[in-house]
C-alpha cells in the first residue's frame, strides 16, 4: 500500500499536486478490534498522516479503507461503515456473502468472490471423476459460506461428501483429534480443504504427527500458494495437492521497494520494527532476559542475503490486489477533483460520491491489467490451478497446470495440462475416489438405503431392456421388434417366426397336403374311369364327384396357412377352410340322407324319395354352403382377420400370425361346421345297420366319427399351442379330417373297383348274401 501511495504521490499524471496520506492499524485478526477501528474511522477522527514531513493542506478525513484481509472482520467493518458510505476495498476477503449490497453497500474487493472459487473447485473435482470426497473448512464466515456453495454446486453435479467438518485454530485438541479420526475412518481419498492459511498451518502440524499421507488434497486460494505451509509440511502430506490460486502478477519496482525497507524502519513505525525483528531474529532493544540468546538488530541487515519466502515475492498476487485497490481510490479522486494538469481544491469530497466513482471505475495499471468492479463490487473471477510438485532438494514447486476463467462459457472455463500433473505419493495416475465403482453398460444404478446418491449397487437390466452408457440410472426398453442381447447393452432385431415352407414341419405338412390332393385326384380319376359301374352309380356319382372336388379344395386350403402371413392370406385361409369344409360336409350329409331315405322309400306306401331327388340334393348342398358363405362375408366385413406380430409368446422372436379379428366370427365358422358334422354323424349312425350288402351309411359313420374326434381334440390343442405350432395344429386337423373322409368313404369303393371287380355288379349290390362290410 505504501509503495502504491508513494508512486501516486510522485506521479504527475494521477492526482497532480495532491498527496495521499495513510495510517495503518493492526487488528490482530480480532473482530472486536476491527469494529473499534471502524467506529473510529466513521466518527471522522484524524487518522490520516502525511507520508513526508510536510503537513496536509486539507482536513484529515478518511476517504477509503484498504482491507481487511479476512472475511469475518470485513463483514463487521462493512456493517459499521455501511451507513456512512465510506468505501472499503479488501484485497483478500473472499466470502460470497460480502457481495450482498443490501447488507454491505460500501464494500468492494480486488479478489474474486468465493462463489466462483467454490464452483471452480467443484468443477475441478468433477473433472477428475472424484464423486466421493471429504471436506474440511474453517469455522468462520470464509469457510462456512465457501463450503456451503461448494456443497450446493457439488450436489447439482452428482458429487457426494462423505463428511464435512469444521474447526478453528483455537479449538481444543480433542476436537481436532475427532477430525483426524474421521479422516482415518473414511473411504474417500480426496479432501477438499476450504481453510485459511492459519488454520491449515495448525492442521498440517496435527496431520504430520499422525502421518496421514496418501490423500489427495484440493485447496482453496488462501493456502494453496503459501510457501510457509509448504515449508512446515516436512512429512510430505500435501505433496501433489491441487487447488486454485490468484493469478501470478508482476508490479515493476515493487520487489526493489520491499527489499529496500531500511528507510522505512527509520520512521519509527512499530510495524516495520516488528517486521525487521521477525525476519532477522533480532531485537533493536534486547531485554535483559533475552540478551544472552538474542542478538541486537543494527538496521543494516541485507534482505537480499536472506533466504526467506518473503524474499521470493510469492505474495506478489496479494500485493497486486492491494496495489489495484489503492489505484482505484486514486482514480476515483482524480475524476471527482477534475484533475488535468492540476486538481480543483474547491470540490467538497463526499464519501457517497467517492463510493459511486469507485464502483464505476475502469482503468489499466502500468502492467496493462484492466481494473473494474461488477454490480456486486467484485472483479472478474480468474484463477490459476496450482499443483504441489516436490523437487529433489525437498522444496515444493508450485506449478501452474491450468486456468479457470468464469467469464468464459461453461465448457471453456476450466483448462488443464495433464502431462505436468503430480498426484499424492508423487504418482502420475489420477487418484480414484468414488463410493461405488461405475456401473458398466447393461446395468443400472440402485441407491443403497440410507446412503448418499453416490453409493449404489449395479443391477442388471431386465430382459428386453438395455443401458448402453456407464452409470445409467434407468434401463430403456427395446422397441417391440427388438430384444436385448446377452450383455443387455444393445437391442438386436428379433427373428421373425412363422410356419414356412423351408422348415421341416412346414415341408412335411406341405407334402401331406399335396399327397392328399393327388390321392383325391387319383380317386376322382378312378371314379370317372368306372363311372358307369354299379358301385359308382349306386352311390350317387354326382355327389361323389362334388365331394371329391371339395376334398381337393380342403387339402389345398391348408397351403394358405403356410408362409408369411399377409392381409389376403389371413382372410383367405379361414374363409376358404370354412367354406370348403361346409361344402364337403354338405355333400356327405346329402349322401347320408339319400341312403337313409332310400331305405325308407322301399317301405310300402312311402313316397318320400320324391323329396330327395338330384335337384333337392343339389339345392341342399347349395343352401348349407351359402349359409357358411354369409357367415364368412359378415366376418370379413365387420372385423376380418389380419396379420399380427405377436411379441409375447417368446422373448427373442416375433411370431407372425393371423389375428382372428372377430373371435365370434371364427367360432361361428367352426361351430357351423360342427353342427353339420354332428347332424351328419347322427343320421349316419341311425342308418349304420341298414340291410345292404354295401352299407354306405356305415362308412359315413366312420368318417364322421374321425372328423368329429379330430376337431374336438383340435380345440384345446389349438388354444394351448404357442406361435406357429397353433397354425400347424390347425393344418393337421384339416388334413386329418380330410384324409378321414377320403379314406373312409372312397377307399373301400376303390378297393372293390380295382381289386374285386367281381363284386362290382348290380346283383351283388342288391343281393343280401354277400359280405356286409369292407
Amino acid at each position: 500500500m505504501i509503495f502504491a501511495i508513494e508512486e501516486i504521490n510522485n506521479s504527475t499524471e494521477l492526482l497532480p499536486g495532491i498527496s495521499l496520506g495513510y495510517k495503518m492499524y493492526d487488528t490482530c485478526g480480532s473482530i472486536a478490534r476491527s469494529v473499534k477501528v471502524a467506529l473510529t474511522l466513521a466518527n471522522g477522527n484524524e487518522i490520516i498522516s502525511a507520508p513526508m514531513e510536510a503537513p496536509c493542506i486539507r482536513p484529515a478525513h478518511v476517504q477509503a479503507i484498504m482491507g481487511e484481509t479476512s472475511s469475518s472482520p470485513c463483514m463487521a467493518i462493512a456493517t459499521v461503515i455501511g451507513p456512512f458510505n465510506i468505501p472499503m476495498i479488501s484485497h483478500f476477503a473472499t466470502c460470497a456473502c460480502l457481495s450482498d449490497k443490501t447488507k454491505y453497500p460500501s464494500f468492494l474487493r480486488t479478489i474474486p468472490s468465493d462463489y466462483y472459487q467454490s464452483r471452480a473447485l467443484v468443477q475441478l473435482v468433477k473433472h477428475f471423476g472424484w464423486t466421493w470426497v471429504g471436506a474440511i473448512r474453517t469455522n468462520d464466515d470464509y469457510g462456512n459460506n465457501g463450503m456451503a456453495t461448494f456443497i450446493e454446486t457439488a450436489q447439482q453435479l452428482g458429487i457426494c461428501l462423505e463428511y464435512s467438518v469444521s474447526f478453528f485454530r483455537t479449538d481444543k485438541p480433542d476436537k481436532i483429534q475427532k477430525i483426524i479420526d474421521i479422516i482415518k475412518a473414511s473411504t474417500s481419498k480426496v479432501i477438499v480443504a476450504f481453510l485459511s492459511h492459519m488454520d491449515m498451518d495448525v492442521l498440517i502440524h496435527v496431520l504430520s504427527h499422525h502421518n496421514l499421507t496418501g490423500y489427495q488434497w484440493v485447496g482453496s486460494e488462501s493456502w494453496i500458494f503459501d510457501s510457509q505451509i509448504a515449508e512446515r509440511d516436512r512429512h510430505r502430506i500435501l505433496d501433489g495437492a491441487i487447488g486454485l490460486s490468484i493469478p501470478k502478477a508482476h508490479v515493476s519496482g515493487m520487489r526493489e521497494f520491499i527489499l529496500d525497507v531500511k528507510p522505512l524502519y527509520l520512521s519509527g513505525n512499530e510495524i516495520f520494527t516488528e517486521f525487521w525483528e521477525t525476519l532477522f531474529s533480532c531485537k533493536f532493544k534486547p531485554s535483559t532476559l533475552s540478551a544472552e540468546n538474542q542478538r541486537e538488530c543494527t538496521g543494516h541487515e541485507e534482505l537480499t542475503e536472506l533466504q526467506h519466502s518473503f524474499r521470493d515475492m510469492s505474495l506478489m498476487p496479494i500485493f497486486n490486489n492491494v496495489y489495484k485497490g489503492v489505484y482505484a481510490v486514486a482514480h476515483a479522486l482524480h475524476n471527482i477533483l477534475g484533475c488535468n494538469e492540476t486538481c480543483s481544491y474547491k470540490v467538497q469530497l463526499d464519501p457517497f460520491v467517492i463510493l459511486q466513482k469507485i464502483k464505476n471505475i475502469n482503468f489499466k495499471t502500468k502492467e496493462r491489467e484492466n481494473v473494474y468492479f461488477n454490480e456486486f463490487g467484485d472483479p472478474t473471477a480468474k484463477y490459476e490451478i496450482i499443483n504441489w510438485q516436490p523437487t529433489e532438494n525437498g522444496i515444493v514447486d508450485f506449478v501452474t497446470v491450468g486456468f479457470y476463467d468464469a467469464s468464459l462459457s461453461a465448457d471453456e472455463q476450466l483448462s488443464l495440462q495433464y502431462k505436468s500433473l503430480i498426484w499424492a505419493h508423487t504418482s502420475k495416475q489420477v487418484p480414484v475416489s468414488v463410493c461405488s465403482e461405475k456401473c458398466p453398460p447393461g446395468t443400472r444404478k440402485v441407491l443403497q438405503k440410507g446412503k448418499p446418491v453416490c453409493c449404489y449397487d449395479c443391477i442388471r437390466c431386465a430382459e428386453g431392456e438395455i443401458s448402453n452408457t456407464s452409470d445409467s440410472i434407468t434401463c430403456s426398453r427395446c422397441h417391440p421388434e427388438f430384444w436385448s442381447n446377452e450383455r443387455r447393452d444393445a437391442c438386436v432385431k428379433r427373428e421373425a417366426e412363422f410356419l414356412s415352407y423351408e422348415e421341416m414341419m412346414g415341408a412335411l405338412l406341405t407334402a401331406a397336403s399335396l399327397f392328399g390332393t393327388c390321392m383325391t385326384a387319383v380317386v376322382a380319376f378312378i371314379f370317372f374311369r368306372y363311372r358307369k359301374t354299379p358301385i359308382v352309380r349306386a352311390n350317387n356319382s354326382e355327389l361323389s364327384f362334388l365331394l371329391l372336388f371339395s376334398l381337393t379344395l380342403c387339402f389345398l386350403c391348408s397351403l394358405t396357412f403356410i408362409g408369411r402371413p399377409s392381409e389376403w392370406s389371413c382372410m383367405l385361409r379361414h374363409t376358404a377352410f370354412g367354406i370348403t369344409f361346409v361344402l364337403c360336409i354338405s355333400c356327405v350329409l346329402g349322401k347320408t340322407m339319400v341312403v337313409l331315405m332310400a331305405f325308407r322309400a322301399s317301405l310300402p306306401g312311402s313316397n318320400v324319395m320324391k323329396w330327395f331327388g338330384p335337384t333337392q340334393q343339389r339345392l341342399s348342398v347349395l343352401v348349407f354352403t351359402l349359409i357358411q358363405v354369409i357367415i364368412c362375408i359378415l366376418w370379413l366385413t365387420i372385423s376380418p382377420p389380419f396379420p399380427f406380430k405377436n411379441f409375447k409368446v417368446t422373448k427373442n422372436k416375433i411370431i407372425l400370425e393371423c389375428a382372428l379379428g372377430s373371435t365370434l366370427g371364427f367360432w361361428a365358422v367352426l361351430g357351423y361346421i360342427g353342427v353339420l358334422a354332428t347332424f351328419c354323424f347322427i343320421l349316419a349312425f341311425l342308418a349304420r345297420k341298414l340291410p345292404d350288402n354295401f352299407n354306405e351309411a356305415k362308412f359315413i359313420t366312420f368318417s364322421m366319427l374321425i372328423f368329429c374326434a379330430v376337431w374336438i381334440t383340435f380345440i384345446p390343442a389349438y388354444v394351448s399351442s404357442p406361435g406357429k405350432f397353433s397354425v400347424a395344429v390347425e393344418i393337421f386337423a384339416i388334413l386329418a379330417s380330410s384324409f378321414g373322409l377320403l379314406i373312409c368313404i372312397f377307399i373301400p369303393k376303390c378297393y372293390i373297383i380295382l381289386l374285386r371287380p367281381e363284386k362290382n355288379t348290380k346283383k351283388n349290390m342288391m343281393g343280401k348274401g354277400g359280405p356286409k362290410t369292407f
